[in-house]
C-alpha cells in the first residue's frame, strides 16, 4: 500500500500544476453546489492499477466523495467494463478527472507489461525487478504499479540500498576498494543497508567472492551461458541479479540459469498507457 503522506503530497503538487489559479472551464458553467456521478470506463484489456490513487485524489478534493469500486488493483480488466463509480460535487469530478486518468492509465500500462513478464517466469525461481529508470516525481506510483502487476520493487532511491555500479567501482579504484570503503562507511554511520555490487565479467565475480561482505551480485550484460558459469562460481553464497537488455523473448533463457532476480527497466519506461475514460452519469 502507498504511504498516505507521500501520496497526499503528490496529489497536492499535481493538482496545483493542473488547476493553477482555478479551473475556469468548470467555474464558468457549473454551479458550485451541483452534485454529480461519473463512471470510470475501461477501453482496453489489461491489468487494472491506480484505484487507491483515484479514490485518494477525489477525496483530497472533497472528503464527502462516495467512491464505489467495481474492481480492485491487480484485477484483470476487459474493454467495456467499469472500474468504479464516483459521486461528488461536479467541481470535484471535473478537477480530479485528468489527474485520475493520467495516473490510472500510466499505472495500468505498467502493471499490464509487468504481468506479462511475471507470467513468463511462472515455474521458475527467478523474479522480475524494476529499476530507478522512472519518471521524476512519479516513481512512487510507477513502482506501485510494478508491485500490482506482480513484480518486485528494487530500491526506491539512492538512500535505501547501496549499489556499487561500474562508475562507483572505477572512481573508487576497483571492486575491493569500493566494497571495503562502503562497509566501513556503513559501520561508522550504523546504517543497516544491503550492498549490491555490479560485475562486468567472470573475473569481477571472482573478485567480489574474494572480498565478500556484500549481499547481492549483479551480473550486468552477461549472456545466459555466462550467467550459468557465474552461478556455479557463486554457488548460493549471495543473491544474484541479471541485468542489461533482457526482454520478454530472452527472459526464460536467463531464468533457466536459476538467477534470483532479473531487473528490467523496460517494464516502466517502455510501458504504454492503457485507454480509460471518466464519463458523467446523466439522468
Amino acid at each position: 500500500m502507498l504511504d498516505e503522506a507521500a501520496l497526499n503530497a503528490f496529489i497536492r503538487s499535481a493538482l496545483a500544476e493542473d488547476i493553477g489559479n482555478g479551473d475556469h472551464s468548470t467555474l464558468a458553467c457549473i454551479p458550485p453546489t451541483a452534485k454529480g456521478k461519473a463512471l470510470l470506463k475501461i477501453k482496453e484489456d489489461g491489468i487494472l492499477a491506480g484505484m487507491q490513487v483515484a479514490e485518494a485524489i477525489f477525496k483530497w478534493l472533497d472528503m464527502y466523495t462516495v467512491f464505489k469500486p467495481a474492481k480492485k488493483d491487480g484485477d484483470a480488466m476487459k474493454a467495456g467494463e467499469a472500474a468504479f463509480e464516483v459521486e461528488a460535487a461536479v467541481h470535484t469530478l471535473l478537477m480530479g478527472e485528468r489527474l485520475v486518468l493520467n495516473c490510472m492509465q500510466r499505472m495500468s500500462g505498467i502493471a499490464t507489461l509487468t504481468h506479462q513478464y511475471v507470467e513468463k517466469l511462472k515455474g521458475y525461481h527467478t523474479r522480475v525487478l524494476d529499476t530507478r529508470k522512472t519518471t521524476p516525481n512519479f516513481r512512487m506510483l510507477e513502482k506501485e504499479a510494478v508491485r500490482i502487476g506482480g513484480g518486485v520493487n528494487h530500491r526506491m532511491g539512492l538512500y535505501d540500498m547501496v549499489m556499487l555500479k561500474d562508475n562507483h567501482i572505477d572512481f573508487a579504484g576497483g571492486i575491493t576498494a569500493a566494497v571495503n570503503k562502503t562497509v566501513a562507511y556503513l559501520k561508522e554511520r550504523n546504517l543497516p543497508l544491503k550492498i549490491e555490487v555490479e560485475t562486468r565479467n567472470l573475473e569481477d565475480v571472482k573478485e567480489v567472492l574474494a572480498v565478500g561482505q556484500i549481499d547481492r551480485i549483479m551480473l550486468d550484460n552477461f549472456t545466459p551461458d555466462q550467467i550459468a558459469a557465474a552461478m556455479t562460481l557463486i554457488n548460493g553464497r549471495f543473491e544474484t541479479e541479471a541485468s542489461g537488455g533482457i526482454t520478454l523473448l530472452t527472459l526464460q533463457d536467463y531464468a533457466k540459469t536459476g538467477v534470483d532476480f532479473i531487473s528490467v527497466g523496460a517494464i516502466i519506461h517502455h510501458a504504454v498507457s492503457l485507454d480509460l475514460s471518466l464519463k458523467a452519469i446523466t439522468p
